[in-house]
This record gives structure tokens, C-alpha cells and sequence, in this order.
């Protein structure tokens, strides 16, 4: 069956020559209507229940955990017979806590059980598939609501409010997307309905940086919307070669990496304006964002259900306390994802903040596998590992994957395949990793038995054997 594509997905789709074709028109339009009814209906629905009093949230996430247990008891194979194991039916919810009547579960489950965690076929029209890296190097593959993208985009756009930006500013974003280079060379793409300007963050030498941070100048009153290692790379350009800092970038939107502390002062610092966070994941679980007063996570209690929980499983609620995220969606329907463990571990603040006056779980210092790796080009700019996790079917017979380099501008990609592995999935491999780093970095594929954890049984996605005095030398060459 030939699925029809949803809207975002169309989009998303039509060639770039088009997109800027259609763009003339559609520029003319305020973005709240372009993206439509629905967008704009979970706008106000965040908007008003952001500043809920506890018990009313409280109700609201119950009603909805009610309603996603009830689905997955009744339409998915894999949750009725874990249910069914632990002696739990949904009517047995009858306050928030009775959530630990169930199992969590982990990445393994989901990899073993795909199919039988759906609620639907997943070939209907209205059903897309995803995938992430996954914790341990496993590619994580699920499948999800076909429209999703206005629920979630809202809440973004409700977070992002938070630093100062206003949907209609223009955004400029070095993100991980494939973009072409355009006539003059410059690898640049923009999307008039949500008015973002794409570079491409695999072409990080000092000359297309430099180019990047000139044709930011020209967007307009902006955002920045990055990776954390994309904006502290074009950060140490500035450093390093005394570039004038746009002055019409008012505020940076880092997420899908760890920000620590040190390189959010240093962002900050060269760029003058605040560097904002948020924490979420492909498989729709949970959503934190920055505060306007200050850089901890505030939880959005309606995206889904959040828990953090110790080695023994218990909830975490002393302040200073470490747990690991464990999260519950109500977004995603087709795929249910219940008491999921993301493998990632964060330190309990308190239950609102008095800053702000939201009603909302509060964590900080989030820590786990999302720890910036990079790959480094033959001319030492640095590519970051996450942008080469394809979030499509690439790596769909790969159990586990690992870049080892030891030579700038070369790598070897380790791959433990899965019993379906053949020379198309290597071919397809090649072909979409190839298209992304366009030349700026050549790899083999190695096929092994085996890729070794860390000491603490974390995944090392890059086993990177260039020494940093080597990195350091080659932008110095290249400065000459």
C-alpha cells in the first residue's frame, strides 16, 4: 500500500527550486496559518493549562494515562501480555502513583517487539516510521502518529517563547540537515512557511562559517537554532579570528545535545545573548525546557508523563537527588511508549518554581547519551556524531554502530548487523551518510561481531584517536 504523505511531510519532501517557487506567495502569510487549525489549537490549549494549579494537572495526567494504558491494553499485543504478567488492568489506575503497578521497560523490548507494540497497522496512511541512535549504539527503530508535528511543534514554539522569540522571526539553523549549496557556493536552503534560513553544520571550515555568519546578518532580527557543538564551533571561529558577531542574532535555541555549563558561558560570552535549552526525544516521551529566569528544566506535564527514578526503581523526591528519566507519552497513539527508560539520568530540583510560577517538575544537569562526539574533517573543522544519526530507515539492519578515526578527514564505521544485513542495506548506508558529509569526510564500513561499552556501559559512538594537539594544529594550518 502507497502511503499519501501528511502535510509536513509533503513539505518536507517537495525540492528545494519549488519550495522557494511557492515561497513567494506564501511569505506573504503569518506562519500561525500556514501550519494550521490544529497547530494553532494546541497553541492555546499550552498556553492556558502551562499555568495550571498542581491538582488540575495532576487530573489532566491521569485522564490521559488512563487513555493510553486503556489503548495499549486493548490494541497492543506486547502490552496486553505485560500487563497481563504483572496482574494490571487500566481501571486498577486510580491516582498518578499506581503507574508503578506496571514494569518499565527498556530499548531492548522495544527493539525485540516492534511490531506487537503498535495499536494499528502500521502500513495505514496515517502511521510514519522513525528511528534514533539508541542508547548503546543500537539503532532504535518505531513508528508514530502521522500528525503529531502540530501538537509538538506548538509546545516547541511555547518553550522557544520563553527566550524571546516570537513564531514569524526568522530562525537561522545548524541542525544536522542535508542542505545543498545554492549558485554562489553557500550551503544555504530556507523554508518561507516557518521562515528558517538552513546551513549545513557538515561544512564547518572557517570560510563557509564565515559565510554563514555573513548571510546570517542579512535575515533579519533572528534566532539561532542549533546543536550545542554547531554554535560553540562557529563561537571558537569568532575567538579565533577576531569575525565580528552578528548583531542581529537575539537569542540561541540549543538542543538534541548536552550543554554544559562551561560552553553555554563561552556562547554567551562571544555572542552576547542568551543560549536556551531544551530536552526531549525522538520517540515522543517527554519535553523540558529552559525557564526565563534561569537554565533548569521545566518538565511539560501535559507532553507526558515524567518520572525519575533510583537504582531500586523508587521515585525520586529530595532535591539534589540523581535519577534516570523515565517517561510515558500521550502523543504518540500508534506506537504507545509506557514507563520507557531513556538511559538518561538528570537531578531532581523541586516540584514548581517560584521564579516563574509553573506547576512543574524541575531537573538540571542532564546527563547520558547524548554526549557530543565528533568526527573530524581533513581541515579540522569537527562534525558532530549526532548529526549523522539518520532518523529514517539507514541504519534499519544495524544492531549497533560506532565511527572510529585516526585520521583527519578518514574513518572506518563499525556495524553489527542484524540477520537481514545485505549489500543494499551497506549500499543505502553509504549513499545517505555519503550525502551528508559531501565529501568532507571519506568511510569505509567494517562489519564486526561485536562493538566494546565503556567502563560504566555507555555506548562510545566515536572512538576518536586524533589527539587534540593534532585538531589544534590543523586550524592553525588553516588560519595561514
Amino acid at each position: 500500500m502507497k502511503k499519501a504523505l501528511s502535510k509536513k511531510n509533503l513539505w518536507d519532501k517537495t525540492p528545494q527550486p519549488f519550495r522557494a517557487m511557492l515561497g513567494k506567495g506564501l511569505g506573504i502569510s503569518h506562519p500561525k496559518w500556514l501550519l494550521g487549525k490544529s497547530f494553532r489549537k494546541n497553541c492555546t490549549f499550552v498556553d492556558n493549562t502551562q499555568y495550571w494549579p498542581e491538582e488540575f494537572l495532576r487530573a489532566y495526567q491521569l485522564n490521559k494515562l488512563r487513555k493510553i494504558l486503556k489503548l495499549a491494553f486493548e490494541k497492543s499485543k506486547f502490552y496486553r501480555s505485560i500487563f497481563d504478567s504483572a496482574g494490571f488492568h487500566p481501571e486498577d489506575i486510580k491516582t498518578l502513583e499506581n503507574i508503578n503497578l506496571l514494569p518499565t521497560i527498556e530499548k531492548q523490548a522495544v527493539i525485540e517487539n516492534l511490531s506487537d507494540m503498535c495499536t494499528k497497522d502500521i502500513r495505514a496512511i496515517d502511521v510514519d516510521y522513525g528511528s534514533t541512535g539508541g542508547t548503546g549504539g543500537k539503532p532504535l527503530s518505531f513508528y508514530m502518529n502521522a500528525d503529531r508535528s502540530p501538537t509538538e511543534y506548538g509546545y516547541l514554539v511555547a518553550s522557544w517563547e520563553r527566550a524571546g522569540y516570537k513564531l514569524g522571526m526568522p530562525m537561522a539553523v545548524l541542525r544536522g540537515r542535508t542542505v545543498s549549496s545554492d549558485r554562489n557556493g553557500l550551503h544555504h536552503e530556507y523554508d518561507p512557511i516557518l521562515r528558517h534560513h538552513y546551513y549545513s553544520n557538515f561544512h564547518m571550515s572557517d570560510e563557509n562559517m564565515a559565510r554563514y555568519l555573513e548571510h546570517i546578518t542579512t535575515i533579519g532580527t533572528c534566532f539561532l537554532h542549533v546543536y550545542p557543538s554547531s554554535v560553540a564551533a562557529l563561537a571558537r571561529f569568532i575567538l579565533r579570528n577576531g569575525t565580528n558577531t552578528p548583531k542581529n542574532i537575539k537569542g540561541i535555541i540549543a538542543e538534541s545535545e548536552i550543554v554544559y555549563p562551561e560552553q553555554r558561558q563561552m556562547i554567551e560570552e562571544v555572542f552576547g545573548c542568551r543560549c536556551f535549552s531544551c530536552y526531549g526525544q525522538s520517540e515522543k516521551l517527554i519535553l523540558a525546557a529552559g525557564c526565563e529566569q534561569n537554565n533548569d528544566y521545566h518538565v511539560w506535564p501535559t507532553y507526558g508523563y515524567f518520572e525519575l527514578l533510583d537504582d531500586d526503581g523508587n521515585p525520586i523526591t529530595t532535591p539534589g537527588q540523581r535519577g534516570e528519566i523515565v517517561g510515558t507519552g500521550f502523543i504518540n497513539t500508534v506506537m504507545p511508549f509506557i514507563r520507557y527508560r531513556t538511559s538518561d539520568w538528570a537531578t531532581y530540583v523541586g516540584s514548581c518554581c517560584e521564579a516563574c510560577g509553573r506547576k512543574h517538575t524541575i531537573i538540571r544537569d542532564i546527563r547520558g547519551h547524548r554526549i557530543q562526539e565528533v568526527l573530524i574533517t581533513a581541515d579540522g573543522s569537527e562534525i558532530s556524531w549526532t548529526a549523522l544519526n539518520m532518523h529514517d530507515d539507514t541504519f534499519i539492519h544495524v544492531r549497533q554502530f560506532q565511527f572510529v578515526q585516526e585520521t583527519p578527514g578518514q574513518a572506518v564505521l563499525r556495524i553489527v548487523p542484524t540477520d537481514g544485513f545485505e549489500k543494499d542495506d551497506a549500499d543505502r548506508i553509504q549513499r545517505n551518510l555519503g550525502r551528508k558529509l559531501d565529501s568532507q569526510l571519506a568511510f569505509t564500513i567494517e562489519l564486526v561481531e561485536a562493538i566494546p561499552l565503556s567502563a560504566r556501559g555507555k555506548a562510545i559512538y566515536v572512538d576518536q584517536r586524533i589527539q587534540q594537539e593534532k585538531r589544534n594544529s590543523l586550524k592553525s594550518e588553516g588560519d595561514i
